[in-house]
């Protein structure tokens, strides 16, 4: 029955709250802490309402509990839908990776169950789910504890713990390590460490499976090393002596441990490792005189749970006899939740046992606690504050007591009671899924230990009755399987895949409960599902499948039972079951119900042609059902002819003569049954003629080829043909796609070598009329599609060439003419095929491209296409202008005089000769292997000065094969100013383009001067503009390359021609576009100033005799404009010298303090002789200390060859830091060199450097300011740290520059190329930027 305990049982270190409130509290907290981080490992189960609401908890008592059978029977108000677990459950070494189990360990009493007044009669569960738990003995392990036993003494087993490993303890306290092939990889301890510490009572694997914790029943608790087999730490102080140990715990922190005693207390074990001494030091969590503990439970996490906002508190449950107790151990000892039992049987024992579930998209801790017969439920969450919340959920109460529980996965739970019967118990429905009875494992149980009897016995009387059914020890449950430790024997139980299940009821021959448990997978309703993943389509469409095979089983079963006589109508009366199969359209098993059952291959292909003929004889277009009908149907007469059973498997051989002479005899029936008198003949080969006749004259042909030596065969195919011809020749209602598919189905069958088949010839005749009707000009491609298939296919055989050319030709079928004319290498004639056919005309250039370049044609054949190719040139140019010069280009390139007079039409010349000559067209042609002589280029200029004058500029700049004078002359004449000056100025005559454009210039701004006032359009500078910029352009390009006197001569009449509109009018009544004119002029100024210096600039303007007689004023914007521009320049200049000075100086300051620190070196005494450099002063030698710290004798590492000459110099290299091959690049190896690695500038100490100063040579060396190559090297570094010129090179370029009184920043040196300026390097780029911190 289902109640809840009263709010006051739960006692909580929080304040108390309502449900609601902590329930909310808990979903904020998990929205910023954890939502959708843990889900994902949990994503296939159903979060749904997992908890009671409000309504619930006030559920009254009442004096008549209900009964289980009524709680079963009750609406599911949780309303979860499918639960979906980890298929991935069948070996050891598997984890579900959807089920978030922690080790659980449970135990309850073993009483008389004689007395329970609620254990009432269960549902038969194993027809609603089948066989969930599949338990196997483990052979392996069994035997080789049997043979411990009695080859070694190793005595029976009485404890197993399961990780990654399998460990088993015996009573002569030996643990066996097993790895998951079940072989014996250790045996820990001796029986002599045995007979000391007494039989192993608890065993413990950490998380990562590296050591194993043993408890012996004498209270030691030793660890090993599962690794290398080494024992680490033997404890014998951990707790009170003459105490067994009951369990042994690892928590998620592999340095602590958890243990209890058979004295009732709980303790820390800290295992630490210090001064390389392994220790371990025991705090009492809980005293055994305030209450005895007999259970205690770590909360272990998964590796993908590990960052949960609950595991940082390493929660510890333990069941005393009177209360559960949540504790943390983290970050300080705290009590989280009490819970007082009430009254209990004594004799039972409380089970605890954590597992990760979800709810409400949230992944929290699970409590399970239960003693006797009711299991509690507590939801653990985590607020804002830090604070653990504990919340009751629905409880279980069962008719048995239970002496174990274990958490399989987070909706299923598998109970052990005190008879040794298994239930297997959906959790959120508390449905009972399966009852196993295990007595044939001979389970053990730790009684002794609980009773202390290996140190006298020395405990309570209830805790050693709660002690007398305990097999806490005994069974261990991971990865979603749960391992059984009998007397002799390991078995292990897991869940069954879906599959399994369905299969353990086949091979019991429940046929119907088979169907019904998959019917419930693919509807979502199952329990403790395993092995279907994906989405709901998918599952459904797997379990369907299957349940597709569980129906031809099932079918296979019911036809044994067929009748061999009677008629159809009663078998199928009698069964139902095509009946059943038509209605649900189930076809195929229709049809295979039919054939094997009852040996019937004709009445399916009856029951579709009924569906499918109708609307195909009206015309009328098929449902896509109806289509699935007809293809089922050709392939059903494909396999029935081919010998083949539909869907799957063949035709008995004695049946298969049968099948098929039957199958011929219904297709060329004359008429149907019960056919209607308008009926037209051979329906059921006009049907499929009418649904696919493709396919169906390919299933006719697969048959041919089947039968090619059998007499009867032969016979049948002749019928078949005749019947083909007379329906599809002598009706108009098919198309000529299907006529021509039947034709060239005979076709290809008469020309095969070993052809029986007879066609009159005539009806080719009549087809190929048929086809090339010039009355109907409907369907042209698709008849010239099947015409030219029918001779591909062999048809060509049938008709006369010269004759077929002709009406080919007069159908305008192409493609057949070129397949006629390929037949007689007339290939010259292809040609015009290709050019009087739109659809394909495009492809002639490939055509005589591959005629003519490759391989296998006669020069008679090239050459009768070379030639038509000439003759029909100017099509070809018409057609694709680029295809036709890559053509010409390629086989005509000696011959490009002759195609150019074929090309009568200018504009088609033009655009051949731009396709041929421009690069830009994109065409793949040589213009040095194509020698085209300049006439040709000039004759395509001129054409692109008629045609095209705008792109004319662009073109003339990638051309090549031009004459200058020639072109000048054609640009001249059709009056193209601007490609004229480019051209001039490409030839060199600078000052000439510049007069030509100067003028055009000048006649656009005497256009505006002289614009009527009247006028009524508004007269835009948008062309003047565009000319000033194109003459600045011209002016700037040459500038470089022009002296002072040169470039003032390009400048100042610019600059007199954009001023001269202004001087003309009236400052009374100023011009329209005045402003306009300064605006323009201005850009002038601007844009010489770069090349002519300022006070020129000022002289021509005060010297023009306008401004000299004192209209100065009219000027004055641009005067003043001029200079702002300067001032700006030399702020920039001065700002721009001061930050490169500072940047100078910080680098230079910071180089100095780097070369001038002090070397302190590691040690005193040389790194190669290791002698003190102090003890060897007989030896004029000199010390050489390196900045990476090594000190050594000069005459050592002379030694050593870590010396060399460069430049008059000697460079030293360290020993120790550098190796060999490192010595021949010093120069080189930049970061050696900054590591200290090698240095030439090392510290260098004489013997005597510690009582003289020196001799005067090193004083005198040691003075010299000058920078050593080190240092030079340093210094080059910082440059480059820097992209671009140096900073020193930029100070250089500006002092001598500044010195020049007609220095302008970007102007370069007169009278000389200007990239000799930094500042004119197309590169130059000033960086203001910080500097960079360099290393020491």
């Amino acid at each position: 029955m289902e109640s809840e305990p009263d709010h006051e049982n739960v006692e909580q270190s929080l304040c108390a709250k309502t449900a609601e409130e902590e329930l909310n509290k808990s979903f904020n907290l998990e929205a910023s802490l954890s939502k959708f981080s843990y889900i994902d490992l949990d994503k296939e189960l159903e979060f749904k309402n997992d908890l009671i609401d409000d309504k619930e908890f006030d559920i009254p008592q009442v004096d008549t509990p209900p009964t289980l059978e009524s709680i079963l029977n009750e609406t599911d108000d949780e309303d979860e839908s499918f639960v979906l677990e980890d298929p991935t459950l069948l070996n050891i070494d598997t984890i579900d990776s959807h089920s978030y189990d922690t080790s659980s360990v449970a135990s309850s009493d073993s009483g008389d169950r004689t007395n329970l007044k609620r254990k009432k009669k269960l549902l038969d569960s194993f027809s609603l789910h089948g066989s969930v738990m599949r338990h196997s003995l483990l052979k392996g392990i069994s035997a080789q504890i049997v043979s411990a036993a009695d080859k070694v003494d190793a005595g029976l087993p009485t404890a197993i713990a399961v990780s990654s490993l399998i460990a088993v303890g015996t009573s002569h306290g030996l643990a066996l390590i097993f790895d998951q092939n079940q072989a014996l990889r250790l045996c820990l301890g001796s029986t002599s460490v045995g007979g000391q510490y007494g039989a192993i009572s608890a065993l413990s694997i950490n998380s990562d499976c590296s050591r194993l914790l043993c408890g012996f029943a004498k209270g030691q608790v030793t660890m090993w090393d599962l690794a290398s087999g080494k024992l680490l730490r033997s404890i014998t102080d951990a707790h009170p002596p003459g105490t067994a140990i009951l369990h042994i715990k690892f928590t998620d922190d592999p340095t602590l441990a958890i243990c209890n005693d058979s004295g009732g207390s709980v303790f820390e074990l800290t295992f630490k490792r210090v001064m390389g001494v392994r220790t371990c030091e025991s705090r009492c969590l809980f005293s055994g005189s305030k209450g005895e503990v007999c259970c205690i439970e770590p909360l272990h996490s998964k590796p993908e749970l590990k960052d949960h906002p609950i595991t940082q508190f390493s929660l510890l449950a333990m069941a005393s006899l009177t209360k559960i107790l949540v504790i943390g151990l983290k970050p300080s000892l705290k009590v989280w939740m009490t819970f007082p039992y009430g009254r209990m049987d004594p004799s039972s024992v409380p089970l605890l046992a954590w597992h990760f579930v979800a709810v409400h998209n949230y992944v929290n801790p699970m409590l399970a606690f239960c003693r006797g017969d009711v299991v509690h439920f507590l939801l653990v969450k985590r607020d804002e504050s830090g604070a653990i919340h504990v919340t009751k959920q629905k409880h279980l109460h069962l008719y048995y007591d239970l002496i174990n529980f274990t958490w399989i996965n987070s909706r299923t739970v598998v109970l052990l009671d005190s008879v040794e019967k298994l239930h297997v118990i959906d959790r959120q429905t508390q449905e009972e899924l399966e009852t196993v009875e295990i007595s044939e494992v001979q389970l053990v149980y730790n009684s002794s230990h609980f009773k202390s009897l290996a140190t006298g016995g020395n405990v309570s009387q209830a805790l050693a009755l709660v002690g007398e059914k305990a097999c806490y020890q005994s069974i261990s449950s991971y990865g979603g399987q749960i391992f059984y430790l009998g007397t002799k024997s390991v078995y292990v139980m897991m869940l069954r895949s879906w599959r399994e299940r369905v299969d353990h009821l086949l091979k019991q021959d429940c046929l119907t409960e088979a169907l019904a448990l998959a019917w419930s997978f693919h509807e979502g309703k199952a329990k403790a599902v395993v092995g279907l993943s994906g989405d709901v389509s998918k599952r459904k469409a797997i379990v369907a499948d299957r349940m597709v095979e569980i129906l031809f089983h099932y079918a296979d079963r019911a036809l044994k039972k067929c009748p061999d006589q009677g008629k159809i109508q009663v078998m199928e009366q009698h069964f139902q079951v095509v009946l059943m199969c038509w209605e649900n359209r189930l076809y195929d098993a229709m049809i295979y119900v039919y054939n094997r059952g009852m040996n019937e291959f004709i009445s399916p292909m009856e029951k579709l042609f009924r569906v499918i003929a109708p609307p195909l004889n009206a015309g009328k277009t098929l449902t896509d059902e109806q289509v699935v009908m007809g293809n089922k149907l050709l392939v059903y007469i494909s396999c029935c002819l081919a010998g083949r059973a539909y869907p799957l498997g063949d035709i008995p051989e004695d049946l298969v003569p049968l099948v098929k002479n039957q199958v011929f005899e219904f297709l060329i029936r004359l008429h149907s049954a019960e056919a209607s008198p308008e009926e037209e003949i051979y329906p059921y080969i006009r049907t499929l003629l009418h649904f696919d006749t493709r396919e169906f004259l390919n299933v006719l042909a697969l048959t041919f080829e089947d039968f090619k030596n059998d007499k009867q065969a032969v016979e049948y195919q002749q019928r078949i043909v005749d019947i083909l011809l007379k329906v599809m020749v002598e009706n108009s209602d098919f198309t000529p796609s299907q006529v021509g598919c039947l034709f060239t189905f005979l076709a290809r069958q008469l020309a095969k070598p070993d052809n029986t088949l007879f066609v009159n010839r005539t009806l080719f005749d009549q087809v190929l009329e048929f086809l090339c009707s010039p009355d109907d000009d409907s369907r042209h491609s698709e008849r010239q599609q099947v015409l030219l298939e029918l001779l591909q296919a062999g048809g060509i055989v049938q008709f006369e060439e010269s004759r077929l050319i002709r009406m080919a030709e007069k159908a305008e079928f192409y493609q057949i003419c070129e397949f006629m004319y390929e037949r007689e290498h007339q290939y010259d004639k292809i040609i015009d095929c290709y050019l009087h056919d739109p659809l394909r005309e495009e492809e002639v250039f490939n055509y005589i491209h591959n005629i003519l370049s490759i391989p296998g044609h006669s020069a008679e054949e090239k050459q009768s296409v070379w030639q038509k190719a000439m003759d029909h040139i100017e099509e070809l140019v018409a057609l694709k202008p680029c295809k036709a010069a890559e053509l010409v280009a390629t086989h005509f390139s000696g011959h490009i005089e002759t195609v150019i007079e074929k090309l009568e039409n200018q504009v088609l010349l033009f655009k051949f000769l731009r396709s041929l000559l421009d690069p830009r067209e994109g065409i793949p042609i040589n213009q040095e292997l194509l020698q085209i002589s300049p006439c040709i280029t000039e004759q395509f200029i001129e054409l692109l000065c008629q045609f095209s004058p705008n792109q004319a500029i662009e073109t003339l700049q990638v051309l090549e094969c031009y004459r200058l004078e020639e072109t000048i002359q054609i640009t001249q004449k059709y009056q193209l100013h601007e490609v004229t000056a480019y051209l001039l100025e490409k030839k060199g005559d600078i000052h000439g383009a510049f007069l030509i454009m100067l003028e055009r210039l000048q006649s656009k701004l005497q256009e505006i001067t002289h614009q009527g006032e009247n006028t009524k359009e508004d007269p835009s500078l948008k062309d003047v503009e565009d000319t000033m910029v194109e003459t600045i352009a011209l002016c700037q390009r040459n500038s470089h390359n022009l002296n002072q006197q040169q470039r003032e001569a390009l400048w100042f009449p610019l600059l007199e021609a954009m001023m001269a509109p202004q001087k003309l009018s009236s400052s009374a009544v100023p011009h329209l576009h005045s402003e306009a004119l300064k605006s323009l002029t201005m850009q002038v100024l601007n844009s010489m100033a770069a090349f002519i210096a300022l006070p020129s600039i000022l002289q021509r303007i005060l010297q023009d005799p306008v401004y000299g007689k004192g209209k100065l004023g009219e000027i004055q914007g641009l005067i003043l404009g001029m200079l702002d521009t300067f001032n700006y320049e030399q702020t920039l200049l001065e700002t721009t010298t001061s930050l490169l000075n500072q940047d100078l100086h910080w680098s230079l300051c910071n180089l100095r303090a780097s070369v001038t620190r002090g070397l302190n070196p590691k040690q005193d005494y040389c790194s190669i002789c290791l002698q003190q450099y102090k003890r060897r002063q007989e030896m004029a030698d000199e010390i050489i200390v390196f900045s990476c710290g090594h000190l050594y004798h000069s005459f050592c590492l002379q030694s050593k060859e870590c010396t060399m000459e460069i430049e008059g110099q000697t460079r030293w290299t360290c020993y120790k830091c550098s190796s060999s091959n490192k010595v021949g690049k010093l120069s080189e190896n930049s970061s050696e060199i900054k590591k200290g690695r090698i240095t030439p500038s090392q510290v260098k100490m004489s013997p005597s450097y510690h009582q003289s100063k020196g001799d005067l040579t090193g004083k005198k060396a040691t003075s010299e300011p000058v920078l050593d190559p080190q240092q030079i090297q340093a210094f080059d570094q910082l440059c480059r740290l820097y992209r671009g010129s140096s900073r020193l090179a930029l100070l250089t370029e500006l002092s001598q520059n500044r010195s020049s009184e007609s220095y302008r920043p970007f102007s370069g040196p007169q009278g000389g190329p200007v990239f000799n300026s930094i500042f004119q390097n197309e590169n130059f780029q000033l960086q203001l930027i910080p500097p960079p911190v360099t290393e020491d």
